[in-house]
């Protein structure tokens, strides 16, 4: 036997009373659990809107790492198309240095004015070696200058020593060793 029965027996409530107290528990209990799925809803949805925007963030992360290398390649693409090959008669060995590393390049006499004169510069992509126009060796120095190997820009690196005893000597620019 319930409280709520023991109490109607002894005549302190009526079954009005009884009814309303019950029907008020139920709705309390229903809206409970009401209460609960719409929390649990609100998580949810927050845990998919939390997912959505890391996976926009990755999207956009994935997009611009595929960008960069399609703009990497078209770059690879016009370089070697654009690049020009020494003739056979390239005799002169062009030394130029690479990543601390001394690399030579074959080319001939008017290649090796055309270098000198800022008009062509060397480009280094794959372990492979392209003589290019200037301007385009420029733009290629503007997006990635890791691959420019050899470009004069007309300045002239002084370095004097005190004590080199032939610091008056200069060595004429067409020497040929």
């Amino acid at each position: 036997m319930s409280l709520q029965d023991q109490l109607l027996k002894a005549g302190l409530i009526n079954k009005q009373k009884a009814k309303q107290v019950r029907t008020d528990k139920r709705r309390k209990r229903k809206q409970n659990k009401v209460d609960e799925s719409e929390v649990i809803k609100a998580e949810a949805a927050q845990k998919r809107a939390e997912a959505a925007e890391q996976d926009k963030a990755l999207n956009a992360v994935r997009d611009a790492k595929a960008e960069a290398l399609g703009r990497e390649r078209g770059f690879v693409t016009e370089i070697k198309r654009a690049a020009i090959k020494p003739g056979k008669e390239a005799e002169i060995g062009f030394n130029y240095t690479f990543n601390n590393k001394v690399l030579k390049l074959y080319i001939d006499e008017r290649l090796q004015e055309q270098l000198l004169k800022g008009q062509l510069g060397i480009v280094r992509i794959d372990n492979a070696s392209y003589l290019l126009p200037g301007k385009l060796v420029e733009r290629v120095q503007a997006f990635k200058p890791e691959w420019v190997a050899y470009l004069w820009d007309g300045e002239v690196e002084e370095q004097t020593d005190e004590e080199d005893p032939y610091a008056g000597y200069e060595i004429p620019d067409d020497l040929m060793w």
